[in-house]
């Protein structure tokens, strides 16, 4: 079922939101201090491209064990990232949800754009993995 919904999502408009990330990250990447949010920008791409079956949780639930960008300097790589990017990303996909759930056949699109919502918020020290 994953593979449908993934299909109809990259038709109606999955391709352009993943675009809009790699493009969000190649301008992340031009200056050297945005490049850990450019790396987030791409994984979340990647995510926005097909996101049925997928969903993002945390690196050290995953692993156990802490690194970079799940320890101090990745909570306020978050923090730098929501002020200047992550508020108004999550709006963007709060309202798509909002207009995706006026139709019951638009539901499991909303569903996606709460999920990308999620992740735009705090990317740093997220993973993507099957369900």
């Amino acid at each position: 079922m994953s593979f449908i919904g993934n299909i109809f999502w990259f038709i109606l408009g999955g391709f352009f939101m993943g675009l809009g990330w790699w493009l969000a990250g190649l301008l992340c990447a031009i200056t050297i201090v945005g490049i850990p949010w450019a790396k987030a920008c791409f994984v979340i791409g990647q995510f926005a491209f097909l996101p049925f079956g997928k969903e993002a949780v945390s690196r050290k639930t995953l692993t156990n064990q802490d690194d970079i960008g799940t320890g101090t300097l990745g909570l306020m790589g978050n923090i730098v990232w929501f002020v200047f990017a992550g508020l108004w990303l999550a709006i963007g996909h709060l309202f798509s949800a909002l207009l995706c759930f006026i139709t019951i056949i638009g539901i499991p699109f909303g569903l996606q754009h709460l999920k990308l919502a999620r992740i735009a918020l705090a990317p740093i020290g997220q993973i993507i993995v099957s369900k």
